[in-house]
């Protein structure tokens, strides 16, 4: 008898769960981007959010929570009600803090729930048009005669900017300053007017001041040439093997969300990514759509974690510089 209470018991959650999660959602959600407006998180996310309210009828909501690393917006997420209706926009700037900040208020993997993937694009590395190098192997000349002289900006530690140039610094074997800003913008204007030499940048975002002459574009991050910057050859074309970095962005929610509401928005999710209106449009921008169940993004996510460690560990990288 008792079995059967517990198997009767176990069987009305389910269905109470399926229907809750049929229902979802009844009211605005809201999606927290840790990170300041303007940049790559920011924009996918209101666009992501758009799509998501076309398509299940409530309001979705970007609020932009900035601060400590994206430490900031990501705790108080961590600390939200796991019922579906507060998200976060994440980037691998959460897997290398796993390791770059081992004493932050949470930990990715046991506070966290998967719900998918977003997109990824590369990085560009960039050069203010007044240092005098015009590739690659002129930089890391340059640097090395120079060794401490020259400065790298980023949107702060952790960020894929910042890890991308602690990459560089590792491979090449440079002596070059990191300077965090509080946001990518702030970082792309020191660059752009000359406080910065240089900085890896999100393509999608820093092509258009490549095209305008206001940077030189030395090298970009990825494995292939970005389909945006087909002249302008990799780090790993460019003199310096193995190198591979880029931005990637997902949806994760508080752990204990119920798995038909992840399981839910992964699939609106995956559908908008998987349009090919939006692929194409995404192209153009230089970023490539990701599509995963909420599980496989789950083991993405702890490989990343290992991948990001190994490299602060050879890079030195700290979270104050």
């Amino acid at each position: 008898m008792h079995r059967l209470r517990v198997a009767l018991a176990v069987l009305l959650t389910a269905v109470v769960t399926s229907a809750f999660a049929q229902e979802y959602p009844t009211r605005p959600v809201k999606i927290v981007v840790p990170f300041a407006a303007g940049g790559p998180a920011d924009v996918y996310a209101r666009f992501i959010a758009q799509r998501l309210q076309e398509a299940m009828g409530q309001p979705f909501v970007v609020e932009d929570r900035p601060g400590g690393g994206s430490v900031v917006g990501t705790d108080i997420v961590a600390k939200s009600a796991p019922d579906g209706y507060t998200l976060l926009l994440m980037s691998n700037t959460h897997t290398v803090n796993e390791s770059l900040m081992p004493g932050k208020p949470f930990q990715l993997m046991r506070d966290f729930t998967a719900i998918a993937p977003i997109n990824y694009s590369d990085l560009v590395l960039v050069v203010n048009p007044a240092v005098p190098a015009k590739t690659l192997q002129e930089l890391i000349a340059l640097a090395k005669a120079q060794p401490g002289k020259l400065n790298y900006a980023s949107s702060g530690p952790g960020t894929p900017y910042h890890m991308a140039g602690e990459l560089f610094k590792a491979s090449a074997g440079l002596d070059i300053v990191h300077v965090p800003y509080k946001e990518s913008s702030g970082a792309r204007t020191g660059v752009l007017g000359g406080q910065v030499e240089m900085m890896f940048d999100a393509v999608t975002v820093m092509n258009e001041h490549v095209k305008a002459g206001k940077v030189r574009a030395l090298a970009t991050s990825g494995k292939a040439r970005s389909s945006v910057m087909p002249d302008v050859p990799t780090l790993n074309e460019a003199g310096v093997p193995g190198y591979d970095a880029v931005i990637w962005l997902g949806l994760i929610a508080p752990k204990g969300t119920p798995a038909a509401i992840v399981s839910k928005l992964n699939a609106a999710v995956t559908k908008i990514v998987s349009a090919p209106d939006v692929q194409a449009d995404w192209a153009k921008q230089g970023a490539v759509a990701m599509a995963m169940s909420p599980d496989a993004f789950e083991r993405y996510l702890a490989d990343d974690i290992v991948k990001w460690e190994r490299i602060v560990k050879l890079s030195g990288a700290r979270p104050d510089r």
